[in-house]
């Protein structure tokens, strides 16, 4: 099996309950706390590649800093991984990746199906 990472907010229950998910499946994944080690333009556009997912999905659209930037109707990817990197609190969280595929942990046992 390769590596597992999980980009993590330890102050996220769904976070916390994704990792738990993992420990439990006898699994130690790699632990990213994105807040204070933000994947970078490359990470972030292969994290997207892997989930299938737009920047604009990816977004916590409730964050006070996504209405604070004006970001609603942007459909720049760049500038919106731009955003996500300079505010890491707009990436959706968990993020699990296992090889080439990847999930968010909402709910925590999704992550399940790319192990």
């Amino acid at each position: 099996m390769s590596q597992v990472t999980i980009y993590h907010n330890p102050r996220c229950s769904k976070s916390r309950q994704t990792l738990e998910l993992l420990k439990q499946n006898d699994i130690e994944p790699e632990v990213v706390e994105y807040l204070k080690t933000p994947p970078n333009a490359a990470e972030l556009k292969d994290i997207l590649e892997k989930l299938g997912l737009s920047a604009d999905q990816l977004m916590r659209k409730k964050e006070d800093v996504y209405k604070e930037l004006g970001l609603a109707g942007i459909n720049n990817e760049d500038e919106l991984i731009t955003a996500m990197i300079n505010n890491p609190k707009l990436i959706e969280r968990p993020i699990v990746i296992q090889g080439n595929k990847a999930a968010i942990g909402r709910p925590p046992e999704a992550v399940l199906d790319i192990l």
